[in-house]
């Protein structure tokens, strides 16, 4: 399966979660079992051709926990949670960011980057880049390298790998 045909499973969803946004819904390719195999195929072969080996993936809440498990374990690497304020037991570092709609934050536990390590930002969608940056900017602070970024769908028309300090992976792009 290619990125076409991956592509082709992506719903759009007018004026989600605000007017005149458009959603891009990849439940339909999460449901197809091949899809799926093969997003996170490609994301991994994208990763391992470029950023070697990677010691942890860290995925952002909520749609990055969907791929970023089973892409840690298909670079044989362990996953961190990159979660809301609250969410997570132990004592956290947390930062804040902007978003295409207001502020959020995000925390991470400080033991989780212990040691450092090298380490691939993964979300499901790349629009202006402010949750990655914002994710990297704590994983750096932890002492991590950042050496990747990794997205399913890239919305390449506003730019957000600009923002991004490494190399970043996209399997879907829209440039419109």
């Amino acid at each position: 399966m290619i990125a076409a045909d991956l592509k082709s499973l992506i719903r759009d969803v007018a004026d989600f979660p605000r007017p005149g946004v458009v959603f891009k819904d990849t439940t339909p390719l999460l449901a197809d079992p091949a899809a799926l195999r093969a997003a996170i195929d490609l994301l991994a072969a994208q990763l391992r051709a470029q950023a070697g080996a990677v010691d942890l993936v860290i995925g952002a809440e909520a749609r990055g926990f969907i791929l970023g498990p089973a892409l840690a374990a298909s670079l044989r690497a362990g996953f961190v949670p990159a979660r809301r304020p609250g969410k997570l037991p132990a004592r956290v570092e947390g930062v804040e960011y902007s978003l295409e709609y207001g502020i959020d934050a995000l925390q991470m536990h400080t033991d989780a980057l212990e040691g450092g390590g090298r380490v691939v930002v993964h979300d499901d969608l790349l629009a202006t880049g402010g949750t990655a940056a914002a994710i990297a900017r704590l994983a750096e602070d932890l002492g991590a390298e950042v050496v990747a970024f990794s997205f399913l769908i890239e919305l390449g028309f506003l730019g957000g790998r600009q923002r991004l300090g490494a190399p970043v992976h996209a399997v879907l792009n829209y440039e419109s």
